[in-house]
């Protein structure tokens, strides 16, 4: 065999090689299959906040990392002490309320009591929309409070920032034809005036 055949066959297998494992991809992220996962799987939440609140230090997370309408999805939630990191262990109540300026209007989805030191509570809303989600407990005689969003579907293409731009945009854009008409109007007038005068 000679050294122009070695070659050929070499590059060959190379081809070959290269070929056969160009069509292997995984269906998949750090060996878990995404086509099954649900509120209960291990993927990383939407949103994870770290927040204190009088005496004590909360967590949050949302999952599914991004909730759809008619899908499950849970909140948890895992409150501490900031003296000497005790868990709180008495009860939670959440409610959630439409994100809109006008609506104060809440629904309680539930109670939930400590499992394993996190208070979980499920969900599944019908429609997309802008959510805020309220857990709430006492402690020490205190209240505490804790509100934060929830997108469910899609966010709005068009958000408030959004219009109030778009609006303001139209606003300077109808001022500057009405004034160009003036300007017009006035030179036009004026012309006539010299013209008769």
């Amino acid at each position: 065999m000679s050294i122009e055949d070695r070659h050929c066959s070499g590059l060959c297998l190379l081809v070959l090689i290269i070929v056969l494992s160009v069509p292997v991809q995984a269906h998949h992220v750090l060996g878990r299959p995404s086509y099954s996962l649900n509120e209960d799987s291990t993927t990383p939440p939407s949103m994870q906040v770290e927040t204190q609140i009088g005496d004590y230090y909360v967590t949050y997370m949302v999952f599914p990392a991004f909730p759809s309408p008619n899908q499950p999805g849970r909140v948890n939630l895992y409150a501490s002490r900031i003296d000497d990191g005790r868990p709180f262990d008495g009860e939670v109540a959440f409610k959630v309320r439409d994100d809109s300026l006008f609506n104060d209007d809440e629904e309680l989805l539930g109670v939930q009591l400590p499992d394993d030191n996190v208070f979980r509570q499920g969900f599944e809303f019908r429609e997309a929309g802008n959510f805020i989600v309220r857990a709430e407990f006492e402690a020490g005689g205190e209240p505490y409070q804790i509100d934060f969003p929830l997108q469910i579907g899609e966010p709005a293409r068009w958000g408030p920032l959004g219009l109030t731009v778009a609006a303001i945009m139209v606003l300077l854009i109808t001022v500057n034809f009405v004034q160009r008409n003036r300007l017009i109007s006035d030179k036009i007038r004026s012309g006539r005036q010299d013209r008769a005068g």
